[in-house]
């Protein structure tokens, strides 16, 4: 079987396994980067409203080309849709939503999480950064934490025993979807609790540096 994905594939599979997590009427916080990709998967049967931190409610997916609206875009500057009902507000509302502790859910990267939920994804070493943004709010702030990432970098392991980055949040992540699997955290570590058929747990092992569990109720990743 063919185990090589490239970034559009492995895009997909997070992003659309990230989606069915949602539930009716959550409050849904979308990070830079991969995490947009998620409102393209919102299943039709539920409501979710996505919120861009940079001022508005009722985030749609992304327009088609052509279609783009320069004045609607997302925290990462990308250009997406609006929903009916939407609402656009400044700075200072969006960040009352996350601090005050109205998300539900909030999606975003990671440079490296580890086994104990802390989180580090915002200094690259070497790279100059303007600052960690609103990650450190949205991970304090939101009821559940998803860190949705490929599960290496150009060969650099991500899911590492103890984050050795500056840390965003220390014990906030609630779960991680990557490409080749989900892992629920707990206060006892790692649980992986879906595989992606493509990959034998031994596959995953070798490019997990924290240890993890595996469910009694291991099931195939969900698409």
């Amino acid at each position: 079987m063919d185990k090589t994905l490239d970034k559009a594939q492995i895009r997909d599979i997070v992003a659309k396994r990230v989606a069915r997590e949602f539930k009716d009427g959550d409050l849904v916080n979308l990070g830079i980067g991969l995490p947009t990709h998620v409102a393209n998967f919102v299943p039709e049967d539920i409501q979710v409203i996505l919120q861009s931190e940079n001022g508005f409610v009722g985030m749609g997916p992304a327009p088609e080309a052509g279609n783009e609206d320069p004045d609607v875009f997302n925290a990462g500057g990308m250009p997406v849709t609006y929903n009916p009902g939407a609402a656009f507000f400044d700075s200072a509302a969006s960040f009352g939503i996350i601090r005050g502790g109205h998300l539900d859910c909030t999606v975003l990267g990671a440079l490296q999480v580890d086994g104990m939920g802390n989180l580090a994804n915002w200094m690259i070493p070497g790279k100059k950064v303007p600052g960690m943004g609103g990650a450190m709010d949205l991970v304090a702030g939101a009821k559940k934490v998803i860190v949705a990432m490929e599960h290496t970098s150009r060969g650099a392991i991500k899911i590492v025993k103890e984050c050795s980055l500056p840390l965003t949040a220390k014990g906030e992540v609630n779960m991680i979807v990557t490409e080749m699997g989900v892992f629920d955290v707990t206060e006892n570590g790692l649980v992986l609790i879906e595989r992606n058929p493509v990959f034998t747990v031994e596959d995953i092992k070798e490019v997990t540096e924290a240890p993890f569990s595996i469910s009694d109720n291991l099931i195939d990743m969900k698409q």
